[in-house]
């Protein structure tokens, strides 16, 4: 096929219709092509009020010798996979997030039946648990918005956005789409899911893997692990109060950036683990109205959806402030894993029409900021914010919000302006400053005043801030070996994901699982 670029379309029209303009800027009519497909669709909204998509197509060309004028396309292709794997065990992977998920795929495309453990429930049960915290403030520690099917991605924007050049981007996309995804992820350019479509797609998924010999075990518990001679030989889980044991001499840790009892234990065992940078912050809130404004102005012909925006400015202290897993139309929402703790994150629905935006608004933690003895110390810096946060919110799960202005002038906010909160359970109007480190608090305001110039009404005195954002990565990481993919110290134990310190976000945590699935396959 050829590639047809920079086709730079105005006004909504049909896709045939920007086709027809794709191939009169070159010269050719569709009676000379086989098949054709969109490769990708942007928006470009530097030059207000001229804003514009720019489309890319893929021709394929009835007279090949035509082609010769054009660039050619290579489209990717994954390596003809050999099965060498003997073993008669079966892996085990822990977490049924999107790094387990794919492994779990890879392994069953290619004749392999893993078992997949996971603490938290099928993701309509799990919905049905985050609802009922939601009303009744009842916390159900296993199954939440970091625990379940899905992972901690299931609640969020579902973003597919990645900086990784990797051929098996397109797999994960492609996967997708088999599984329930709209098409337009394939080549729009930023894709997102949303966690309306997420839920359909992780019980096709889940169909799959249990349809082709893969066994999925809900509600259970990973509590041990027997380690024999530097090699994994059994996994120890618990269900209903029943102690369960699994034989097996590959396990994949999929177990995601919350799932600290298994870092705490995992580390007890020797298994080497290392200290890693993170970040911390808050959500921040605008009227999706003015984010709109703001980056589209309001002559634009053209049906844009809600704006997103991506932000960092790096401080005179020598921080990095940044805009994280920004949620147009979306809400801010309780993404706590223990009781009496409050964290945020931030979810969208595939339509993003919600009243509100929100972004995490992170300042970046180095090891020396919490380093003390172990490499978990980075786990207590988050819990003692996370339990701080809870206190401030009024010990019942509301958690503490505040009004730009007042944030910048470090007093306990007294009213809501136009920007009303989306958190449940519930708010409490507070200074954020009281639980921030200072070094997060000076710089964020700092940050704001500077954002304000890249993103103008960033810095609106009503924006809300909620606290507190503590997720947004793995504070540890599980030490492999770059090339096998194997924990440095122990054979056959699978370091992978976000929670193993190797993905941030749902993209690169499928991209790793499909890695650690392909090494698997070759031992």
């Amino acid at each position: 096929m050829i590639r047809l670029k920079s086709i730079k379309i105005n006004e909504e029209l049909s896709d045939e219709k920007v086709l027809e303009r794709a191939l009169h800027k070159n010269n050719l009519r569709k009676e000379e092509i086989v098949s054709w497909n969109i490769y990708k669709k942007s928006v470009d909204a530097r030059k207000k009020p001229d804003i514009y998509y720019n489309y890319v197509f893929d021709v394929e060309l009835i007279d090949k010798k035509k082609e010769n004028k054009f660039e050619k396309v290579e489209y990717y292709k994954l390596e003809k996979i050999q099965v060498k794997r003997k073993s008669v065990l079966r892996p085990v992977i822990i977490g049924d997030g999107p790094a387990g998920l794919f492994c779990a795929i890879i392994l069953i495309e290619n004749g392999i039946k893993p078992i997949i453990i996971e603490r938290g429930r099928k993701v309509e049960d799990r919905t049905k648990d985050v609802n009922k915290f939601i009303e009744t403030r009842e916390f159900n520690n296993n199954s939440n918005v970091q625990f379940g099917e899905g992972g901690a991605g299931t609640f969020s924007d579902g973003k597919l956005n990645t900086g990784n050049s990797s051929i098996y981007s397109r797999k994960v996309l492609e996967e997708f789409v088999r599984f329930g995804a709209p098409k337009e992820i394939l080549y729009v350019a930023k894709p997102h899911l949303g966690t309306d479509n997420l839920v359909n797609i992780l019980k096709n998924m889940r169909n799959f893997i249990i349809q082709n010999g893969g066994e999925i075990r809900f509600e259970e518990k990973v509590i041990d692990f027997i380690i024999k001679d530097g090699k994994i030989e059994s996994v120890i889980s618990e269900k209903d109060k029943k102690i369960n044991k699994v034989d097996t001499d590959t396990v994949v840790l999929a177990i995601g950036h919350s799932a600290r009892d298994t870092f705490k234990k995992l580390y007890d065992l020797g298994v080497q683990i290392s200290p890693k940078n993170f970040a911390v912050g808050v959500r921040i809130e605008h009227l999706q109205a003015d984010i709109n404004y703001s980056q589209y102005g309001n002559k634009t012909k053209l049906k844009l959806g809600s704006a997103d925006y991506k932000l960092v400015y790096h401080a005179k202290n020598g921080r990095t402030c940044y805009t994280f897993c920004m949620c147009p139309g979306g809400k801010v929402i309780a993404s706590n894993s223990e009781d009496n703790s409050i964290v945020t994150n931030g979810m969208s629905n595939f339509a993003r029409d919600g009243k509100n935006a929100n972004s995490a608004l992170l300042v970046n933690v180095n090891i020396q900021d919490f380093y003390k003895a172990t490499p978990l110390d980075g786990i207590d810096f988050q819990e003692k914010l996370e339990k701080a946060a809870f206190v401030l919110g009024g010990n019942d799960y509301n958690a503490p919000i505040q009004r730009v202005e007042d944030f910048l002038q470090n007093k306990e906010s007294s009213f809501v302006g136009k920007v009303k909160p989306t958190y449940k359970p519930g708010v409490k109007l507070s200074n954020l400053n009281n639980i921030l480190p200072v070094f997060v608090s000076e710089t964020i305001k700092e940050a704001l005043l500077e954002l304000n110039k890249k993103l103008y009404g960033f810095a609106d005195k009503d924006a809300i801030l909620t606290g507190i954002e503590t997720r947004s990565s793995s504070p540890v990481q599980i030490t492999r070996n770059p090339d096998s993919l194997n924990s440095v110290n122990v054979i056959g134990l699978y370091p992978c994901g976000e929670g193993a310190g190797y993905a941030g976000g749902i993209m690169t945590s499928a991209i790793d699982g499909i890695k650690c699935g392909l090494k698997i396959l070759e031992i």
